[in-house]
């Protein structure tokens, strides 16, 4: 399975010049967590996240020192570019889902925009792959036995048991039709190991 099969598409984007009050109504409005920044080409430059506009909560608030004779006149941030993150970790369309699930745990990250031709064209979070784990085992049987069924003149017939996501087959014993196989059902969204029956 790819990142292209999972992505949230197409994905809410903000310019550098947006402001932050706009990025946080599109945060709002369309229940999402981080809005990619791009150029005035499309082009990926930096994400703003809920975490960047929660950290503008942690300035004090001035009507707190009226009066003190000498206050910061730190100016604010107003704009997407002013706390936007530009280190932004990104996945291609044809990223394995497994490579996008490894990443992101490595790098604690909740979400990575998807790029084709360095442009945004999708976005996938934690959700989106939880979503796959997700899925029950019979509905995960029901699609990977049509897939092998469909497969059976090449493969020979093959038949399929899901407990947990853990997927077992039984069929012929060549290698080669077993390695086709388990290929196959690699692919079926939620399926998390694949086995062979003991043929004793």
């Amino acid at each position: 399975m790819r990142a292209k099969d999972i992505m949230s598409a197409p994905v809410i984007t903000a310019s550098p010049s947006t402001s932050l009050k706009r990025v946080a109504q599109l945060l709002l409005i369309h229940d999402i967590s981080a809005v990619p920044i791009v150029n005035e080409v499309g082009g990926l430059i930096g994400i703003v996240s809920e975490n960047d506009l929660l950290s503008m909560e942690s300035v004090e608030d001035p009507r707190l020192h009226i009066f003190l004779k000498r206050r910061s006149r730190r100016r604010l941030p107003s704009k997407a570019s002013d706390v936007m993150t530009t280190v932004v970790f990104t996945v291609t369309e044809n990223e394995d889902v497994a490579s996008v699930a490894r990443l992101m745990h490595a790098m604690h990250v909740k979400r990575v925009p998807v790029l084709a031709s360095g442009h945004v064209t999708g976005i996938i979070s934690r959700r989106d792959i939880l979503k796959i784990f997700a899925r029950s085992d019979a509905t995960i049987l029901a699609e990977l036995q049509q897939s092998l069924d469909d497969q059976a003149m090449v493969l020979g017939r093959f038949k399929a048991m899901v407990a947990n996501g853990i997927v077992v087959l039984s069929g012929p014993p060549d290698p080669s039709a077993q390695n086709l196989a388990e290929t196959l059902v690699r692919g079926v969204p939620g399926v998390v190991a694949v086995r062979f029956e003991d043929a004793a």
